[in-house]
């Protein structure tokens, strides 16, 4: 059985190698591209990230992948983002002030507080709405400075605690975005991934 192909995102910022293994782990063959068509049209992609917002964005910018990646999200196609790859989907980051997201999510992107780590470096535990499809309860790996404090309207999400709760993932129909690197969180992620390509392969919500 061929093994389903997934477009993965060249930010520029991501650990692509781990990104990579781990969807080949998952049984998919992945595709680096930046091609805007192929980012908006392809039956599975993932937008991975780490480092900062404006690197990242100005990134998108560049190669003409914003408006792809928003129609993208917009229209349900199996999306996973990724740790910074969650970020850009918001309207802005409190690390980047004046640099604009792709806006998917009409939020702010906060920075944890003073009185914890930051960064958050290491394992921990994930909880999802009982309404979640693809998330499930488990401990994942986090490497983040910056999250979302709250779940954004007409999402499914999973929450944590650092500081206090906040939004570990969220999800709606095929498309997953992940505070956490699911490449990294061992079999519990190994099993996220394969629970998404298998949601990548049914229609868009």
């Amino acid at each position: 059985m061929a093994m389903p192909e997934v477009l993965v995102v060249r930010t520029g910022t991501a650990n692509m190698a781990s990104v990579l293994a781990g969807l080949r782990r998952a049984g998919a063959a992945p595709r680096v591209s930046v091609d805007p068509a192929e980012v908006e049209n392809a039956l599975s992609l993932v937008l991975p990230g780490v480092g900062a917002f404006a690197a990242a964005m100005k990134q998108l910018e560049d190669d003409h992948l914003t408006e792809p990646l928003r129609r993208r999200v917009d229209a349900g196609r199996a999306t996973l983002s990724i740790c910074l790859g969650l970020q850009v989907l918001a309207d802005a980051s409190e690390e980047n002030p004046g640099v604009r997201g792709l806006g998917v999510i009409r939020q702010t992107v906060r920075r944890f507080p003073d009185t914890v780590r930051v960064p958050q470096l290491g394992w921990n535990l994930v909880h999802p709405d009982a309404n979640c499809r693809l998330l499930e309860e488990g401990h994942a790996y986090f490497a983040n400075s910056y999250r979302l404090v709250e779940p954004p309207r007409g999402w499914y999400s999973a929450m944590s605690d650092h500081g206090g709760p906040f939004v570990a993932a969220i999800e709606h129909g095929a498309v997953l975005a992940c505070q956490f690197h699911p490449e990294l969180s061992g079999e519990w992620g190994l099993a996220l991934l394969k629970r998404w390509l298998i949601a990548s392969t049914e229609e868009p919500c």
